[in-house]
């Protein structure tokens, strides 16, 4: 019988918790939703004072057993164990409660208060006329802030910090329960090489605390620098569980996807035609200057530099979200004027974002409706008139050929996995048939096997002539992609790079120029 959220809470407050071999216990948990069995008798253990890392692609379960564990699911079948005892969770406060805290990919802190607050919250210090004690709550987390190695102000708004220190505050917040189980979701995916370093080195402190730690990644080389274990899902079903040290990069991509990946980027050589896009000196005030470059049909430009180089300006001005200061754009040789994104695509440009769930996909609608979206008002609309049925055919076309996992083309965005929905935003630009592809971070968030596709697709769209732009932080795959690297830093182009001599230590080279 499952002890109660309130009982285990008491137990272990007052210290009276059995003997363990396990800091958590998951056994045959299986969890269905509409037309989709996410979890299907899944088991995963988790040591005391280890980081465990959860591998798998998109869709595979990693993410749903995760909410169950904080609380957010409640699992159709199974049980969990926490420090021996059964233990059923129905809201996130039971977790946070029973020291079980996640930290989710999408970060849950309220921009218009500050960082103190956005930690207490609900567990305020009050003084003896019962308001709140700001000043207490401020030293509570400068001293929390202390022990975490953590350079903030507590009375910061949080609306004014970076991705990164956002991140640092959920950490704080995470680790103010005193959990002694820490969920980490995709926790470096906006971060730089030196943020992640800080991150590390505050996860191993809390390691060496005896907290465990479940650490969700699509990153390998993250896997073996931070893991002791990890366990691989597939297909909602649970695989395997091995130690970090005892197998390759290889090893866990082919427990992920069951078959080998014999090719991650698979880039062809094909020919480079005209140039289809010409940017000169192209401004926008306070943020880049003097951009130039041009993208020939079939090639693949890519725009490498470090978090805040102006990379995703750039695009956002090419694409007219955000209009140029100044400088000129040309398509197939004549000056355009992009003032709006469906200026742009009348020039026949589409553009994918880096952040899917922001600017992208519209979670609430379903797969048609996103994909639909964007060639509304072109191809598929006589006299006025939608034709519903070529929209609905041509978009279950695109579903298959991008394998989107989905139960039909009725399903919410929203219960998609990330790589599913990357597929879905990809599969709504592909719809206008465009002949300028701006891809912004296309991978960021997906497993090795969606990545491999995308990869494949992006070839292909070259092959066909479509001039390419994309953006990468991550340089296998500004490396293995490009016909040509643009590196930018603080705002500026710093130089170019063939793909013939471009390396990991020219492009780093020019980024920190």
């Amino acid at each position: 019988m499952a002890v109660s959220p309130t009982t285990m809470a008491a137990v272990r407050a007052s210290g009276a918790v059995p003997k363990a071999e396990y800091l958590l216990n998951v056994e045959g948990i299986r969890k269905e939703f509409p037309g989709v069995l996410a979890l299907d008798d899944v088991s995963f253990r988790l040591k005391r004072g280890t980081v465990h890392a959860l591998m798998g692609e998109n869709g595979a379960g990693k993410s749903t057993l995760m909410k169950i564990l904080a609380g957010i699911y409640v699992p159709d079948q199974g049980e969990v164990f926490l420090k021996g005892l059964p233990i059923r969770l129905k809201s996130p406060l039971d977790a946070l409660e029973n020291g079980i805290a996640m930290i989710h990919q999408e970060l849950n802190l309220m921009p218009f208060m500050t960082v103190a607050e956005n930690i207490w919250i609900r567990r305020e210090p009050k003084n003896m006329f019962g308001f709140v004690d700001h000043g207490k709550m401020f030293a509570m987390t400068a001293e929390l802030f202390k022990r975490l190695n953590i350079a903030l102000d507590p009375e910061a708004q949080v609306r004014d910090l970076s991705v990164a220190n956002r991140q640092m505050v959920e950490i704080a917040k995470a680790v103010s329960y005193e959990s002694d189980v820490l969920i980490m979701d995709e926790p470096t995916s906006a971060l730089t090489e030196r943020e992640v370093a800080h991150l590390f080195e505050i996860i191993r402190s809390l390691r060496s605390q005896g907290i465990g730690i479940v650490y969700i990644t699509h990153k390998m080389n993250e896997l073996f620098e931070i893991a002791d274990e990890f366990s691989v899902f597939r297909d909602g079903r649970y695989i395997g569980t091995h130690a970090s040290t005892d197998v390759t990069r290889d090893d866990i991509i082919k427990m992920m996807v069951g078959r080998e990946i014999t090719q991650m980027f698979p880039k062809e050589t094909v020919p480079i035609g005209e140039v289809v896009l010409s940017v000169k000196d192209l401004a926008l005030k306070n943020v880049f200057s003097g951009v130039s470059f041009d993208v020939r049909a079939g090639e693949i430009l890519g725009i490498a530099g470090l978090v805040g180089s102006g990379r995703s300006n750039v695009a956002e001005t090419i694409f007219g979200v955000t209009p140029a200061t100044t400088g000129s754009i040309a398509v197939n040789g004549k000056p355009v004027a992009i003032a709006s994104p469906n200026q742009a695509i009348q020039h026949g440009m589409a553009f994918i974002t880096e952040d899917r769930k922001e600017t992208g996909c519209l979670l609430i609608l379903d797969v048609l409706e996103n994909m639909q979206i964007a060639v509304l008002q072109d191809r598929f609309v006589t006299f006025g008139f939608v034709s519903e049925k070529g929209i609905a055919a041509a978009c279950k076309v695109m579903s298959d050929k991008l394998r989107v996992k989905t139960p039909n083309l009725q399903e919410r965005v929203e219960n998609l996995s990330g790589g599913n929905q990357q597929k879905v935003l990809i599969g709504r630009w592909l719809l206008t048939n465009p002949k300028i592809l701006i891809l912004d971070e296309p991978t960021r968030g997906i497993d090795v096997g969606a990545k491999a596709e995308i990869h494949r697709l992006v070839s292909e769209l070259a092959k066909q002539g479509v001039a390419v732009i994309m953006i990468s932080s991550e340089m296998p795959e500004v490396l293995g992609m490009s016909d040509r690297i643009m590196v930018m830093h603080e705002g500026r182009v710093t130089g170019f790079l063939d793909r013939e001599e471009a390396t990991q230590v020219k492009v780093m080279e020019l980024a920190s120029k």
